[in-house]
């Protein structure tokens, strides 16, 4: 945190980052506010995953923490603001995704998302404005580098059986077994219900399949992967005024 917050909370370094984010909002919404746009502005805040260690924060009553798959390393708040035009203190638990900013952002700006390549983001605009609740995929998969450890569909999360387990970085964890939860009325992953529904669990398993077909799996090459960006000697690149 700047110095002018370090010591300003009482729960050390990770309070004195919450009240600098708390003050740097503020800022934001008094700035909107005093050029006449705040209620033309759309704003969205979230995170890119949970906590990474205890005294950084607790991601309770979710498991896990950063770089696992356990909903306390994937699954962060969303809060979005838009006076007029989002319903105010309106609320949904639909599985949405930072891949469905893009092409959100696009449809709300009269557009569409980049054309020529495969957007797997969706367009959330009808979650957002209360129109719907429902999930805006069939599935969602949870991947750790590399490797397929879990499948999402609606409230149903199968974690899949696996030799060897990658943690963050993809260093091994050891072996994983099957396991079943449902997130409506488990969120903290404890009770396995995979030997009592074995019919879900194999629609969970179908899509898997799908997954690893379209964007692979440890040592399965998928149609639709596609390699990480690189960009060769990079270097700064400077505004000319």
């Amino acid at each position: 945190p700047g110095k002018q917050f370090q010591g300003s909370s009482k729960d050390g370094a990770y309070g004195d980052w919450v009240q600098e984010v708390d003050w740097s909002m503020g800022e934001l919404f008094s700035v909107l506010k005093e050029s006449g746009i705040d209620k033309e502005t759309l704003v969205l805040f979230t995170s890119d995953n949970g906590s990474a260690r205890e005294k950084q924060g607790s991601n309770l009553p979710l498991r896990g923490r950063k770089g696992r798959t356990d909903e306390g390393g994937m699954r962060v708040p969303c809060v979005v603001r838009w006076p007029g035009k989002i319903p105010a203190g309106s609320s949904s638990d639909a599985l949405t995704s930072t891949l469905d900013v893009l092409p959100t952002f696009a449809a709300l700006a009269g557009g569409n998302a980049p054309l020529g390549r495969l957007i797997d983001g969706e367009n959330i605009w009808p979650i957002l404005s209360g129109q719907t609740k429902a999930d805006p995929r069939e599935a969602f998969y949870y991947y750790q580098m590399d490797q397929l450890q879990a499948v999402r569909s609606g409230d149903w999360k199968l974690f899949l059986q696996m030799e060897s387990k990658k943690r963050n970085w993809g260093k091994p964890e050891g072996r994983q077994s099957m396991k079943l939860f449902n997130l409506s009325n488990d969120i903290h992953e404890d009770k396995n219900l995979a030997l009592e529904n074995p019919a879900i669990v194999e629609r969970l398993l179908e899509y898997a399949e799908k997954a690893r077909a379209d964007l692979g799996d440890v040592g399965i090459k998928g149609e639709g992967q596609r390699i990480a960006g690189w960009v060769e000697k990079p270097s700064p690149r400077l505004l000319k005024k």
